[in-house]
């Protein structure tokens, strides 16, 4: 039989409001869960707390965590569970990492906020009317 283990990532994005000590819990009992089903984790990344792009549960900040790890198939609905009914727990993903995959960056991905988030660069100083509409 063939071996069903495979790379995939997680992305957990936790509630900035809650404690420290149960945010840390949070992904320590995720990657137990990841072992105990058979899997092992290849690295795990802490980003800190950052901006979202849109509020989720009246917050406006959130604290993003990825975890990648290989494993079975079976371990992903337990962990979708655990981390589902978690009120701590804002937002989760697991992608499965297919080859040809770029590997995840080494540093957290930059922090845009505010105007320079969709702003370019020309346009970066006072915003412009918008040309009238002919009728």
């Amino acid at each position: 039989m063939a071996d069903n283990t495979r790379l995939y990532d997680l992305t957990l994005v936790l509630s900035a409001a809650a404690e420290d000590d149960r945010r840390a819990k949070i992904v320590a009992d995720a990657t137990a869960q990841i072992e105990a089903g058979g899997g092992s984790v290849q690295r795990q990344d802490d980003w800190h707390t950052r901006p979202l792009a849109y509020e989720i549960a009246h917050q406006s900040e959130g604290e993003y965590h990825l975890i990648q790890f290989t494993g079975p198939t079976a371990v992903l609905d337990a962990l979708s569970h655990s981390l589902r009914i978690d009120d701590a727990v804002l937002r989760f993903r697991i992608i499965r990492v297919v080859p040809g995959t770029p590997p995840a960056p080494d540093s957290p991905p930059p922090v845009l906020t505010g105007s320079a988030a969709g702003a370019s660069p020309a346009h970066s100083g006072a915003s412009e009317a918008p040309p009238p509409i002919e009728r």
